[in-house]
């Protein structure tokens, strides 16, 4: 990471993660964030949830099932990953404990109060689209331009004009082809159609 205004921010955050274990209000790993990484010139951004286990056990985003799927979508597309910046709504991985640790969705508030990083994250990189993978990045894209309460079953794989002059397309997250199978050419036709932006 060579951006310095990045680099100082992903500190504070980490500084703050590690705060909450105080707060104990919710469960999370609040020791192993994981921060933006890829292409700082890169004019496609794409935002995940929270990162998982594998996630925050590498220290870095989308290296699981769901980054499996993903590079695959990604070369579907004729994109390369080293050529895009990937992030998370959240930077740290949320849990709820049953009989054993597992992942859990972030709630609104903790998407709100990661938002000021994902902002600088979008200021500093500049990327000419962004793509959303699933409805808490969504959720965290609406809150920062304020574009209401969109849901990604309604605005999957369009293109929607931000403020700051990017372009927004929405898309399922990889890990839901997992779980619905019907999914999977939904997701490649709206991957595709990025690809083809991208290279515009």
């Amino acid at each position: 990471m060579k951006n310095e205004i990045l680099k100082k921010q992903y500190e504070q955050e980490r500084e703050r993660i590690l705060s909450l274990c105080l707060l104990q209000e919710l469960t999370g790993d609040y020791t192993s964030p994981v921060f933006g990484e890829g292409s700082e010139n890169a004019s496609v951004m794409l935002i995940g949830e929270a990162p998982g286990r594998e996630e925050a056990q590498q220290g870095r985003p989308f290296v699981g099932k769901a980054g499996k799927q993903l590079d695959e979508l990604l070369i579907t597309a004729q994109i390369d990953r080293e050529s895009v910046f990937v992030t998370n709504s959240v930077k740290y991985r949320p849990t709820r404990v049953k009989k054993t640790v597992a992942n859990r969705t972030p709630t609104a508030k903790e998407i709100k109060d990661s938002a000021y990083l994902l902002k600088t994250e979008i200021d500093e990189i500049q990327p000419k689209i962004i793509a959303t993978l699933g409805n808490s990045p969504l959720y965290a894209i609406s809150y920062i331009f304020s574009l209401g309460n969109l849901k990604i079953g309604d605005v999957h794989g369009q293109k929607i004009e931000l403020s700051n002059g990017s372009i927004l397309v929405p898309l399922y997250h990889p890990a839901s082809v997992i779980y619905n199978r019907s999914l999977i050419e939904v997701l490649r036709e709206d991957i595709k159609m990025l690809g083809k932006l991208m290279r515009e």
